[in-house]
C-alpha cells in the first residue's frame, strides 16, 4: 500500500510539472479575425513566440462572409465568428479547435438576425451566444449544445432611438455585447442611440434589468467595453467623441451608475479626424487601453483608486486603422491589429508604467481586425 501511495505521489508531481510547463510555454496561440477583402482568406491562426516576440501563421479557415470578430468557448474547444458579409445572410459559425495544432473546422451555422452583425461573446458557462447586428441595431442570443453548435435565437431585441444630429447615428446601432466577470450580466452598448442596456443572467435567456438601460452624453456613440477585474468598474469606448466613460458597477444587481464621462484618449491639440474603437484593461486593473483610429495609436491611461482613469500617453500602433488589440494575460506584450496597412504589430510591455515599446515584430495579415487568445 506504501509502495503505491509512493507511485501515486510521483505521477501526482509529474502532472503538476506538465501543467506548469503548459502554463509557462513560451509560445501562444492567437486568431485573428478579418475582413474578407485584400485576398484575406477568413479567419487566421497564429502562433506567437514570446521568447522573440515574433509572430507567424499556422494556418486559416476560409471564410469570405467577412469573419470580423471572434470569441472562444470557456473550455477552448470552440471557436465562434460573426459573419459580417454585406448584403448577405446575417449569421455566425461555430468551429471545433484541434488542440495540438490550433486548427479550426466548421461545425455549424446558424441565422442570427440584423444586418451587419459585427460582434459575438460567450456566457461564463458556455451554454449561450451573445450576436450585436451594427446595421438594424440588434442584440440577440443563441444557445450553445454540448457540442458547440449554435442553436436558433432564443431571443432578438431590436432596439429604438437616433440622433439627427449625427449621420452615425441615423438609427440604432448594436455594437458590443459584454460579460460581466461574474457572469451575472451581459451589457449591449448601442452607438446609435447613447446607451448601454443591462440584462440578467442565469436562465435559458437573458432578462431585461431592473434598471434596463443607462443613457451617456448624446452624440458619444457608445462602442466596446471592458470591466475592472474587480467587477465595480464599467469603462466604456465612446467612438464618435474619442472618449470614455466610466460607470460604478453594483455586482449584486448588475445596475450601473456613471462616474464620468467625456475622459479624453487623444493628445491635447488634436485635429485630425478620429473615431475610438477597442478598450483593454491589464490583468491586474492598474491600467486601459484604448486604440484610436485616425490618430493611428494606443491611448494608455492609469487607473486610480477611485476606478476614474488619467491619460499618460499614447503609442502609435505602426499601422493605420487600429482596431482590437490583444493584451497579454501575463502583462509582458500587447498586440495590435492595424485594419489598413494589413499588419499584427507586437510590443513589449511594462508592467510598472503601463507604456509600450515596439518589439520590432509584425506580421502581414489582410484586413485583421480582432486578435483573441487561443488558449
Amino acid at each position: 500500500m506504501k509502495r503505491f501511495a509512493f507511485f501515486a505521489a510521483l505521477i501526482a508531481v509529474g502532472m503538476v510539472s506538465r501543467t506548469q510547463a503548459q502554463s509557462t510555454s513560451p509560445t501562444d496561440r492567437l486568431y485573428v479575425g478579418t475582413y474578407s477583402t485584400r485576398g484575406s482568406e477568413g479567419i487566421y491562426i497564429v502562433q506567437f513566440d514570446r521568447r522573440t516576440g515574433a509572430l507567424s501563421l499556422a494556418g486559416s479557415a476560409k471564410n469570405s462572409q467577412n469573419p470580423s470578430f471572434l470569441a472562444l468557448h470557456p473550455s477552448k474547444k470552440y471557436l465562434y465568428a460573426v459573419n459580417e458579409a454585406d448584403g448577405g445572410a446575417a449569421g455566425a459559425n461555430t468551429y471545433s479547435v484541434d488542440k495540438t495544432t490550433g486548427t479550426l473546422q466548421l461545425l455549424n451555422q446558424q441565422a442570427t438576425d440584423g444586418a451587419g452583425p459585427c460582434h459575438v461573446s460567450i456566457n461564463k458557462s458556455g451554454t449561450m451566444a451573445f450576436v450585436s447586428a451594427y446595421g438594424d441595431g440588434v442584440f440577440t442570443a443563441l444557445p450553445i449544445a454540448t457540442d458547440g453548435k449554435l442553436g436558433s435565437l432564443v431571443e432578438r431585441v431590436k432596439y429604438a432611438g437616433n440622433n439627427p444630429a449625427n449621420p452615425r447615428q441615423d438609427a440604432p446601432h448594436a455594437h458590443s455585447a459584454t460579460v460581466s466577470p461574474d457572469g451575472r450580466h451581459v451589457y449591449v452598448a448601442d452607438l446609435g442611440n447613447d446607451r448601454v442596456y443591462i440584462y440578467n443572467l442565469g436562465g435559458t435567456k437573458p432578462v431585461p434589468n431592473a434598471t434596463p438601460f443607462v443613457t451617456v452624453k448624446k452624440g458619444s456613440g457608445p462602442r466596446h467595453m471592458a470591466f475592472h477585474p474587480n467587477g465595480r468598474f464599467a469603462y466604456l469606448v465612446e467612438e464618435l467623441t474619442s472618449s470614455m466613460a466610466v460607470f460604478a458597477r453594483n455586482p449584486k444587481t448588475g445596475s450601473l451608475t456613471l462616474l464620468r464621462e467625456g475622459i479624453a484618449t487623444l493628445p491635447a491639440g488634436f485635429t485630425g479626424n478620429n473615431t475610438s474603437a477597442d478598450i483593454h484593461i491589464d490583468a491586474t486593473g492598474n491600467y486601459i487601453y484604448q486604440s484610436n483610429r485616425g490618430h493611428n495609436a494606443l491611448a494608455v491611461l492609469k487607473i486610480g483608486n477611485t476606478g476614474i482613469p488619467t491619460l499618460i500617453g499614447h503609442v502609435p500602433t505602426g499601422g493605420k486603422t487600429p482596431r482590437n488589440f490583444w493584451i497579454d494575460p501575463r502583462g509582458q506584450f500587447v498586440i495590435v491589429a492595424n485594419q489598413e496597412s494589413d499588419n499584427l504589430v507586437v510590443f513589449r510591455r511594462n508592467a510598472s508604467t503601463g507604456m509600450l515599446t515596439a518589439a520590432g515584430q509584425e506580421l502581414k495579415i489582410p484586413a485583421p481586425v480582432c486578435v483573441i487568445s487561443g488558449q
